[in-house]
This record gives structure tokens, C-alpha cells and sequence, in this order.
């Protein structure tokens, strides 16, 4: 299995690295539409080569993806703690019971501690009757 990872790793290395070189020429990233500084006052731009501009975007994407999933699975998380307390809780209660009755844990085991031996009648073999 790690020979199998390392070598998805390394495939996925080598392709990363011919996309980067394939694309290595600048481009202009802006944060807001042509014009639209006139309203705001300011022009923010950035000059990256276009293999950073892809990365970053696939990081972003995979970012906002793990916060959406961890936002939209709350409910099970708090839904599962509130299971756990509920089961703590029962486990507890349920040690409470055993040590208050002292019940043995085994049905022949309680059988067999309730049982008294029975002494012969005498002068016979046969057991007492109860």
C-alpha cells in the first residue's frame, strides 16, 4: 500500500511540475473589473505566472470545500456527542444497578451460587428432597 501511494505521489508530482512549465508566462490578476476603480478609488492588480494563478485556485477550491463539508456536517457532529453523553450516561446508570443488586454477571454462575448441596437422607444414597 505505501509503495502504491508514493507512487501516486510521485506521478502526480511530475505532472504538476509539466503544468507549471507549460505555464509559466505572466498574467495580470485584478480584484475588481476594468473601470471599476474610478468608484472605489484604488486598483489592485498582481502579476503571477499562470501555473501559481491554477494552484492557488485549486487550493481555494479544495479550502472552501473542507469549511462548506464542516459546516454542512455540524448537525451529525453535535447529534453524535449528544449520543455518546446519552450513552456515558446509560453506561453508568447501568454500573450503578450491577453493584446495588450485586447480580452476578452469569446466569449458570447464579445458578450454581444458589444452589446448596443437598446432603444425603441417612442411610440411603438418595439426596434430600427440599
Amino acid at each position: 500500500m505505501r509503495f502504491i501511494r508514493l507512487l501516486f505521489v510521485a506521478v502526480l508530482a511530475v505532472i504538476l511540475l509539466a503544468i507549471a512549465l507549460a505555464n509559466r508566462g505572466a498574467v495580470t490578476v485584478r480584484a475588481f473589473p476594468a473601470g471599476f476603480e474610478q468608484y472605489l478609488g484604488f486598483d489592485w492588480q498582481i502579476s503571477l505566472p499562470l501555473f501559481l494563478v491554477i494552484f492557488l485556485a485549486i487550493v481555494f477550491g479544495i479550502v472552501v470545500g473542507f469549511i462548506w463539508e464542516w459546516l454542512r456536517e455540524a448537525h451529525i457532529r453535535s447529534a453524535a456527542s449528544r449520543r455518546k453523553t446519552e450513552v456515558d450516561r446509560l453506561e453508568r446508570e447501568v454500573g450503578q444497578l450491577r453493584e446495588r443488586h450485586n447480580a452476578p454477571n452469569d446466569d449458570v454462575l447464579a445458578i450454581l451460587d444458589n444452589s446448596q448441596p443437598t446432603a444425603p437422607v441417612p442411610g440411603t444414597t438418595l439426596p434430600a428432597t427440599r
